[in-house]
């Protein structure tokens, strides 16, 4: 118990500061850390799930060294997050640019108290070396970086020699069951067998379960026995009262008369190449076609100009959000603008330009070092709006300083718009938080919408129910886009 003195006094820090840390939490990772049995803690995100892991470093580091993987935008986090919480560690972050001598010469000289932060793609190029090491506690960030178990980044995951391993992640399912597979083929090998065996006994039954409701249920609930005793997870109506009223607005835009007939042409022509494509017999090409169909649908929905450079179309999407954020201001609001197309933001970014509103800006080619003074920037009050590409901004951000968030654009799954969203819903935010969802009527969009809510339940219904849904496939999407409003 001595040895846990100084993680547990922190925690008592973090419940002052943070409000909701739950010790329960932190003494069932001690438990399973003593088994040898690894831990995915799956708390919904912004509810500390970072400073919760930092609890378990602290409780442990006088046995050996630690190693943190995390995305690149991520690792300057934890650095500050260790330095802030937890001094006594000794933090040794691994960077791209350092010598690979030097990066060596750390690794074959680790002590006890050392922790190691490396990012995914570092992560992959010194397997090897990371491989020579017997880490106490090894850590994974954002561990649907691990969805795919056929990567390398993946592999040299499975492949890391470590006493106890912890998976910290908001989304353990985005998409299918698969990807759940593969986080606990990281932190629990051979808990749930190998990949065929798996999707034979489980995914299969699950995704399947129109055919035979009961085996899906069987199927269901036997998964969840299996997970339960190593899945930590929180959601954020647990902890309602421990954070700020959140108001979620599907926020209608009527395109154009030209905008929708430009519209209507592209979706007859996705209708005619997906009919093409739903024989097509290899389901990876199928999938590619499918979603290429669909971006071009969903760039159509947002903006002219991101297919036809010089298009003189109305933007009516763009205008919208022109009234909103003025709007917006006159009320001193502060506001996060996402979108996956950055060519879109490219786009808001010359009309706000033009309109001389103030704003930071953040994509996935923005460097790590700018990154970190933007974020700063807007969270010490420089700029009215924050516009951010959902892929770099998704996760790894704090940005309580903002009270409204607005989606520009949907997409099937709605994890990574939800991630996106609790940058700002979090523990320390201290306003009511307003999240726009802005859609297209009558296009592809709101039928995204529309199918939210059953993709939720794929991670949902694992976690806390029995119950499942099917992935969208093409005939799926064909039959919707043949369906005229």
């Amino acid at each position: 118990m001595k040895q846990m003195n100084s993680s547990y006094l922190l925690l008592i820090t973090l419940k002052r500061h943070y409000v909701h840390i739950k010790l329960k939490g932190y003494f069932e990772h001690l438990r399973l850390s003593h088994w040898g049995a690894g831990a995915c803690l799956a708390d919904d995100m912004g509810l500390g799930k970072t400073l919760q892991a930092i609890a378990i470093l602290l409780a442990r580091a006088h046995s050996g060294p630690s190693l943190i993987i995390a995305p690149t935008s991520v690792c300057f986090n934890w650095q500050n997050e260790l330095k802030r919480f937890a001094p006594t560690l000794n933090v040794i972050a691994l960077g791209q640019k350092q010598a690979g001598e030097d990066r060596t010469s750390v690794l074959a000289n680790l002590q006890p108290f050392d922790c190691v932060i490396v990012s995914y793609s570092l992560l992959q190029r010194l397997s090897d070396e990371l491989q020579q090491t017997r880490w106490t506690t090894t850590i994974a960030d954002e561990a649907q970086f691990l969805k795919n178990p056929l990567s390398s980044r993946s592999k040299a995951a499975y492949s890391l020699k470590s006493d106890f391993k912890m998976a910290l992640t908001g989304t353990p399912i985005e998409n299918n069951l698969t990807e759940l597979w593969s986080i606990f083929r990281f932190i629990n090998p051979g808990l749930l067998g190998n990949l065929k065996r798996f999707n034979i006994r489980f995914s299969l039954p699950i995704e399947r379960k129109e055919d035979d409701p009961v085996a899906a249920k069987k199927a269901a609930v036997g998964l969840k026995a299996l997970l339960s005793p190593f899945l930590l997870r929180r959601t954020k109506d647990e902890v309602l009262k421990d954070l700020p009223e959140k108001t979620e607005i599907d926020l209608p835009v009527v395109l154009s008369d030209e905008e929708m007939a430009f519209y209507e042409s592209l979706r007859q022509s996705a209708v005619d190449e997906l009919s093409k494509t739903a024989l097509v017999q290899n389901p990876g090409e199928q999938r590619l076609r499918m979603l290429a169909e669909l971006v071009k649908l969903r760039q159509a929905c947002c903006d002219s100009r991101l297919l036809i450079e010089h298009s003189v179309l109305p933007q009516s999407k763009l205008n919208t959000l022109l009234e909103l954020v003025k709007s917006l201001r006159e009320s001193n609001h502060r506001v996060l603008i996402f979108s996956q197309f950055v060519g879109f933001l490219r786009l808001i970014q010359q009309a706000f330009d033009a309109q001389h509103l103030s704003y930071q800006y953040l994509d996935g080619s923005t460097p790590t070092e700018t990154r970190q003074s933007r974020i700063a920037a807007f969270q010490q009050g420089e700029g009215d709006a924050f516009l951010i590409s959902l892929k770099a901004g998704g996760f790894g951000l704090n940005l309580t300083q903002a009270d409204y968030v607005i989606h520009m654009d949907p997409w099937w799954n709605p994890a990574a718009q939800d991630q996106a969203t609790d940058r700002v819903h979090r523990i320390g935010q201290t306003k009511p938080v307003t999240v726009y969802r802005l859609f297209a009527q009558h296009t592809v969009e709101e039928r995204i919408l529309e199918l939210h809510e059953k993709k939720r339940e794929l991670a949902t219904h694992l976690l806390a129910d029995t119950d499942m849904v099917q992935p969208t496939d093409v005939n799926e999407v064909l039959t919707m886009l043949k369906e005229v409003f």
